[in-house]
């Protein structure tokens, strides 16, 4: 094989992950198409598929590194962010899916603006309007002209979405103080084990006296693929390329999530979304690409 092809993988391997992450939405509508299931419950089930998979991988990729204390606080946090992180997106998600995955994928601007006081780097002229694009985008996406959804409901999917957004950006940022202690696997693994029955504990009670077993079977089946498969096909390859070339590919969830939304969820989208969305992402790859341009 040439070394083109096999260059080429790592490259593959996120794009097909982020790929298929655009398609939770169809995921979450068939799910509740059979029986609908409460959001915590669902990021239950999700979480641990991606723990347990993540687990298995564990068996090849360890590490032997001296964990601290405070190397374990920040998994103990990656799991806690990691957490509401899904159960926000989820949430959004049942809203709409175009303003959901839209806002969050304004998580590289909140890694851009909470860098100089976790990480202690500058922010530079361009990442700064790159942000003011963003929330351009944002301004525009939500104004009440733009609304083909319920006003209330397009608010909602945003504010939901915006806090995914933040909480993965958090775990972008700890994920940084952690690689020497655990290796990829182990991170994904080990916030599991604390995500888990964090989400589990936010069920109602009720809810488990009357959980769907098809429904549940079903989403715990489909997240093998989006969910852990994925996961680690996206940390597998992230490990061979540049981050920002791995973060530069996960655009394409937006652009399948929003495919999958117009074309077999029948969701309109409209001239403001689309603009809107355009700034975020715009905004988005901009801050990449300044991330790209200052370690090159």
């Amino acid at each position: 094989m040439s070394r083109g092809p096999v260059r080429a993988l790592p490259y593959a391997a996120v794009a097909l992950a982020a790929m298929s992450w655009g398609f939770w939405a169809l995921i979450l509508r068939h799910t509740e198409a059979i029986h609908a299931l409460p959001v915590a419950l669902e990021s239950t089930i999700v979480m641990a598929v991606i723990t347990a998979g993540s687990g298995i991988a564990c068996l090849y990729d360890r590490t032997l590194a001296r964990r601290t204390w405070k190397s374990w606080a920040c998994v103990a946090w990656l799991g806690v962010g990691d957490c509401f992180n899904v159960l926000l997106f989820l949430a959004a998600y049942k809203l709409t899916i175009a303003i959901a995955v839209l806002t969050h994928y304004m998580a590289p601007i909140f890694v851009a603006l909470a860098s100089p006081f976790v990480l202690r780097e500058k922010i530079a002229g361009r990442t700064a309007l790159a942000i003011a694009v963003s929330l351009l985008g944002l301004a525009v996406m939500l104004a009440p002209s733009a609304t083909i959804a319920p006003f209330a409901e397009t608010w909602a999917s945003a504010a939901l979405g915006t806090g995914s957004a933040i909480f993965y950006a958090s775990n972008v940022l700890v994920n940084k103080l952690v690689v020497d202690s655990f290796s990829t696997s182990e991170t994904m693994f080990w916030h599991g084990v604390f995500a888990t029955p964090l989400a589990a504990l936010l069920v109602p009670r009720m809810a488990w006296a009357a959980v769907d077993a098809h429904a549940a079977c079903f989403l715990a089946l489909a997240a093998i693929g989006p969910g852990a498969l994925a996961g680690l096909a996206f940390v597998w390859g992230l490990r061979r390329m540049p981050a920002t070339h791995a973060s530069t590919l996960t655009l394409l969830e937006p652009v399948i999530a929003l495919t999958v939304g117009a074309t077999l969820l029948g969701e309109r989208v409209g001239p403001y979304t689309v603009f809107g969305g355009a700034l975020i992402l715009a905004g988005a790859l901009w801050v990449m690409a300044r991330g790209a341009s200052a370690k090159s």
